[in-house]
């Protein structure tokens, strides 16, 4: 078996916040750090590249110890095989974007002429060899994000760290400058690690989603197993579904205040049930339907969400519904509004806890 490229226990406590964190990367492998803010992301990524000593913990890269307080071990940053795109690429205004990809070379040791020699290519690479000399102020966001990739790609490291890469772009440009960077990332042989508050980019740029809340793991996985299986409701949220979890007798779950769901698949035990907003239908009063799963509810509130409405509701069965805008005036929804919400059996999931 494949030794992990990065192996990583990440143990850091601080005054109101300790990060307890275990990471395993293959070589090739893009790992998403997913999590709430203040969940710990940025400590994990900040732990890996050296900028935060770990309180206790090992951090091995192919093969090679970077650090262990047991040991009295810490290499300092700049001399661990990591490169860092940070949130907001942190460019050299006064450098051209040539001289901001060689600065890491410089660094390494090489001599300007040289370390402009190897950074051109990086330059083509990324489609910005007639930008040469601009400087920052003249790039466009998307620009200035591949400059900074291409600056931390340029001293070949062996983990290559990725703060929030595409936060500072508007919607247009994030959707071309994602599909450019996941092309690079599929191309990277060593680890990267990212960190991301949006969910399709991590779906579309990882390989593996790691889920962390409150400084921990809390569930781990390949996107499409995170997106079908959510075992909190923030990971619920963040895949857009409505997530339940009570105890399951053959094809009913019932949650701890007795509200029993109907699902199709037979299980035993604790269990979670999960549907999205659009299996919901809202009826003005008590339906004559098939579904199964039928509740009086309240309208807490709509909000626009792409082109529906999502419609949260309160009641025996707390969710969210999503609506056409059609629907939601033919129902006339407000605040304060009862209905009645109905779900297939068929549209709901069901899962082992």
């Amino acid at each position: 078996m494949t030794p992990p490229a990065l192996d990583a226990r990440l143990r850091v406590d601080r005054a109101a916040f300790s990060l307890d964190l275990s990471l395993t990367a293959a070589p090739g492998e893009v790992l998403a750090l997913l999590g709430p803010n203040g969940a710990g992301k940025s400590t994990a990524l900040r732990a890996l590249a050296g900028l935060l000593p770990l309180t206790d913990g090992r951090l091995a890269l192919d093969g090679t110890v970077l650090e262990d307080p047991a040991a009295g071990l810490h290499t300092p940053a700049e001399e661990r095989p990591v490169g860092v795109v940070f949130q907001d690429y942190l460019l050299f205004p006064h450098l051209g974007a040539l001289d901001n990809i060689a600065f890491g070379l410089r660094c390494r040791g090489l001599r300007k002429a040289a370390a402009r020699e190897a950074a051109r290519p990086w330059l083509e690479r990324m489609g910005l060899a007639e930008h040469a000399a601009s400087r920052p102020r003249s790039l466009s966001g998307g620009q200035a994000q591949r400059v900074a990739l291409a600056r931390a790609l340029a001293v070949r490291p062996r983990l290559l760290l990725l703060d929030e890469p595409l936060a500072a772009l508007d919607a247009r440009t994030r959707l071309d400058v994602r599909a450019q960077l996941r092309r690079h990332l599929a191309e990277f042989e060593a680890v990267a690690v990212l960190v991301t508050h949006d969910p399709l980019d991590a779906m579309v740029l990882a390989d593996r989603l790691v889920v962390i809340e409150d400084g921990r793991e809390v569930q781990s996985g390949t996107p499409a197993d995170i997106a079908r299986h959510p075992r909190t409701d923030y990971i619920a949220r963040l895949v857009g579904l409505n997530l339940y979890r009570g105890t399951a007798d053959g094809r009913t779950v019932t949650l701890p205040d007795g509200t029993a769901l109907a699902t199709t698949e037979q299980l035993t035990g604790q269990a979670f049930v999960a549907f999205p907003p659009d299996a919901v239908t809202l009826h003005r009063g008590r339906p004559d339907s098939s579904a199964r799963n039928a509740w009086p509810l309240t309208v807490a509130g709509l909000d626009l969400h792409g082109d529906r409405i999502r419609v949260d509701l309160t009641g025996p069965l707390p969710l969210a519904a999503d609506l056409t805008p059609g629907a939601a005036a033919e129902l006339d929804l407000a605040p304060g509004r009862e209905v009645w919400a109905t779900v297939k059996a068929a549209q709901t999931h069901a899962y082992p806890a």
